[in-house]
């Protein structure tokens, strides 16, 4: 019996570049940057402030644009993709959870956690329902009326959590999520994202200055000088 062929990587880049325009020059961020992630992998990126994270993680998700390489993310060529293609990748394929959380504060938390789906189309029961669902999952399902400015800080991320995997993404990204958290909120929502990722199959990608964080994905990988290589075992 021949062997199943292997599925395609959710991510691929191919050597990627990016610069950033500082006063009259150019600053290479990204210097020929290769990168595969298979589904259901958890990949760690590291690397100190300003190094190009924040931005590998844009590019992936068609929010900046490469200055030259290939990225293909979940099936889409992204640097060929129109905008119309792009947002659709972001709305249907993609969870992103930011370091800032960016909960609006005019909805609440099951608004909040329902927003990505109604942008999608889904009709408004079924997206309150899920926005439930997702929340119980997460441990807030008695806080799914409340407002965002009344929860606390590893709260506000774990409803950032939730809203990420509302639409089933085939790819989390995660920008620092632990940034803004104690050790022992830090610890619950890293719990809590894998826990989650595994249950619903999808790959992940962290950018992180935390070394708990990185060693709780199965490979980890450190951004410097614009080059993105293997991570050291100290890293």
């Amino acid at each position: 019996m021949l062997p199943m062929p292997s599925a395609p990587p959710v991510v691929t880049l191919r050597a990627v570049a990016k610069s950033v325009r500082e006063g009259g020059a150019l600053r290479p961020v990204l210097r020929g940057v290769d990168l595969d992630v298979a589904a259901g992998e958890a990949v760690a990126v590291l690397g100190r402030s300003g190094s190009g994270k924040s931005t590998l993680l844009n590019l992936i998700a068609g929010i900046d644009d490469a200055d030259a390489g290939a990225i293909t993310t979940c099936g889409v060529d992204v640097v060929h993709a129109d905008e119309g293609a792009r947002a659709a990748l972001r709305a249907r394929r993609l969870g992103f959870v930011f370091q800032a959380f960016h909960l609006l504060p005019t909805l609440t938390v099951a608004e909040n956690v329902a927003l990505p789906l109604e942008l999608a189309g889904a009709p408004r029961a079924a997206t309150r329902a899920r926005a439930r669902e997702l929340l119980a999952q997460v441990g807030l399902a008695d806080r799914a009326d409340a407002w965002p400015d009344v929860l606390s800080g590893g709260e506000q991320q774990r409803v950032a959590v939730a809203r990420a995997l509302a639409p089933q993404p085939a790819l989390l990204l995660c920008d620092e999520p632990t940034g803004n958290l104690d050790d022992a909120a830090a610890a619950a929502v890293l719990d809590l994202l894998h826990g989650l990722r595994r249950a619903h199959g999808a790959a992940l990608i962290v950018v992180t200055h935390s070394a708990a964080a990185a060693a709780a994905c199965d490979r980890r990988l450190r951004l410097d000088g614009g080059v993105l290589r293997a991570a050291g075992d100290g890293a």
